[in-house]
């Protein structure tokens, strides 16, 4: 694995600023974007768009949940690289892993996809949810516990006003850990990354992301048997579906004093 390997994360920018009928010559601090290059054995798979920070949690985090491999224990080795064109990952795969990649794609050429990496039809763009075991039924306090304490976690979101927050919380609402990146499935995919890593019982707390509950991200902790999500924004009907689907409890709109269950409302013994 790539030691001490660190990038830039903002940068400062000449801007004018009006305010009150007035306009001042200023910097400001932007979140620097990169595309980071997945390549799989030797095979580029992937290109995302996505803030230079953790970038092995984010390679393990993804080739899980995207279903890539099963465990962290079947990639061998991560290597991360500079480019002239941005940032390229070097991931070896256990043979038999790399031969159904490699196959998997090979049965995509000439196919007209749906517009989902790696997806060549709309029935593999959702796949079958996994039944999660829930260990414990998150309360209210918990919920609200976490989504106060989550901005003293977000430093990069606090400088720039651009980044998502995927958070690990304790079954009392502890935020444990948070990584942030200018994508919302970057960012959880860097927290499962971070979870494996450290092997961390993901059934003995809950994520809660700082942005709305697509499909995707419901379907990302499903990868790896979380029962609990909690969003501060609204989640879509399809992440609804998927949450019952796998009996994951999934919250929306956590707010200061508010948040709503749409699914595992039921408590658990």
């Amino acid at each position: 694995m790539s030691e001490g390997v660190e990038f830039k994360t903002t940068q400062s920018v000449a801007i004018k600023r009006w305010s009150t009928g007035a306009a001042h010559d200023e910097h400001d601090l932007v979140i620097v974007e990169v595309p980071i290059a997945l390549v799989y054995n030797g095979i580029s798979h992937v290109v995302l768009m996505c803030t230079p920070s953790n970038i092995e949690a984010l390679a393990i985090g993804f080739s899980i949940s995207e279903r890539i491999v099963d465990h962290m224990e079947e990639i061998y080795g991560i290597d991360v690289h500079k480019t002239a064109h941005g940032i390229e990952v070097l991931i070896e795969l256990a043979s038999e892993k790399a031969a159904l990649l490699r196959e998997k794609r090979r049965n995509m050429t000439g196919r007209t996809g749906c517009g989902l990496c790696g997806v060549e039809s709309l029935a593999a763009a959702v796949p079958t949810p996994v039944h999660t075991e829930r260990t414990f039924d998150v309360t209210d306090a918990a919920i609200q516990h976490a989504q106060e304490a989550l901005s003293a976690y977000q430093p990069l979101q606090l400088e720039t006003g651009a980044v998502h927050c995927a958070a690990w919380c304790s079954a009392d609402g502890e935020v444990l850990r948070a990584l942030e990146d200018v994508g919302r499935h970057n960012a959880l995919d860097k927290l499962i990354g971070w979870l494996h890593v450290e092997q961390r019982d993901t059934h003995s707390g809950f994520v809660l992301m700082s942005s709305r509950a697509s499909y995707e991200i419901v379907a990302k902790a499903n990868s790896c048997a979380i029962h609990t999500v909690v969003c501060v924004s609204a989640p879509t009907s399809l992440a609804v579906e998927f949450a019952c689907s796998a009996n994951i409890a999934l919250i929306g709109f956590a707010r200061p004093g508010k948040h709503i269950r749409y699914s595992g409302t039921n408590e658990v013994d």
